[in-house]
């Protein structure tokens, strides 16, 4: 007897009872992200969910009791190619209910398999969370997670996962804003290290995702201390490991000129800010005594005596990737700059 399968894969342990060749079908989703491919997906975003089935395709079934008919519906996660091979499942389809998405996750990886694809990207909103479960049991892995999702990863073929890990880095900045008068703006802020209670130091903070190293430090200082100021240059940057999370950082010394005097506090991070003599400052004990302090700040007073040259910053777009981005350089040649060649 002929059964009808709405279905692309057969699990293994029926296979034997099969006889013919199926013809593998399936939809694919509108790219998520600019690394998808446009010219490979249809326009799956305007079917109902109800309706995202792979073509019905006919089977000769044998059982030792006869002949039977079965009729089984499998549906593929909507997904959309991704540049290096895997595919990238779109959030915003996902079913709801953990049975469907077991059933449909089993298929869908079955299909990928077929189709040779490599990794998996999914990403669960935290609405879906309940979904994490079943991922994790169909072999997912965590690989990060922000506010409102976790991205899980699966990797297809034999061997060790090619695919790229979390972010391996933080970024930080510092500044170094010096008025006409010799005055450093600097801060105490309300949570530190008991060994840092009560020292003056330069604004810092961390950059947002997406944002540059120069206008992120204009920024923290804006916030913290109400200060405008103008960005010059980077004139050093630490690299230090297993700090935050156990993840590397890089913390950029900028220098930058004010543009306002006037200080409002941000009493969430900061305890005081205020001018201070640029003497008074880099006499402080805390400064004196730790290498690292006392090297950022003799680098920043080399700079103002145009002894040493920073980096600025110069918009260039690649060939590469066709992007605008910042490249941080120094050339005595650069007519902005007003440092000194020896």
């Amino acid at each position: 007897m002929t059964a009808i399968f709405s279905s692309f894969f057969v699990d293994s342990k029926l296979m034997d009872g099969f006889r013919g060749s199926p013809r593998f079908c399936s939809w694919r989703g509108i790219s998520l992200k600019t690394s998808c491919s446009n010219t490979s997906h249809d326009a799956i975003s305007t079917v109902p969910e109800k309706q995202m089935f792979v073509k019905a395709l006919p089977w000769h079934v044998n059982e030792k009791k006869g002949s039977s008919l079965y009729l089984r519906e499998t549906r593929v996660l909507d997904a959309c190619d991704d540049e290096y091979g895997g595919v990238l499942v779109n959030p915003e389809r996902l079913p709801s209910n953990p049975n469907t998405f077991t059933s449909m996750l089993r298929d869908s990886l079955s299909h990928w398999t077929l189709k040779g694809k490599k990794g998996v990207w999914l990403k669960l909103p935290i609405q879906k969370s309940d979904l994490v479960p079943v991922a994790v049991k169909e072999g997912f892995e965590y690989h990060h997670a922000e506010k409102g999702y976790l991205m899980m990863t699966y990797w297809i073929p034999q061997g060790p996962s090619m695919l790229p890990s979390n972010a391996s880095h933080q970024v930080g900045v510092g500044g170094f804003v010096i008025n006409d008068k010799n005055e450093v703006l600097v801060v105490q802020e309300k949570h530190c290290a008991p060994e840092l209670f009560g020292l003056w130091k330069i604004p810092t903070g961390c950059i947002l995702e997406s944002e540059e190293i120069y206008t992120g430090v204009v920024r923290e200082i804006k916030e913290e201390t109400g200060i405008d100021t103008e960005f010059v240059e980077v004139v050093a940057f630490r690299h230090a490991h297993n700090v935050a999370f156990q993840k590397s950082d890089l913390f950029f010394v900028c220098m930058l000129r004010p543009l306002s005097e006037q200080i409002i506090v941000d009493d969430h991070e900061i305890r005081a800010a205020q001018w201070m003599p640029l003497v008074e400052f880099v006499e402080q004990p805390m400064i004196q005594s730790d290498s690292m302090f006392k090297k950022i700040i003799d680098i920043c007073l080399e700079r103002l005596k145009k002894r040493y040259c920073g980096l600025s910053v110069h918009q260039l777009v690649s060939k590469f990737d066709g992007r605008l981005s910042s490249l941080y350089f120094n050339t005595v040649e650069d007519p902005n700059s007003n440092c000194q060649a020896h």
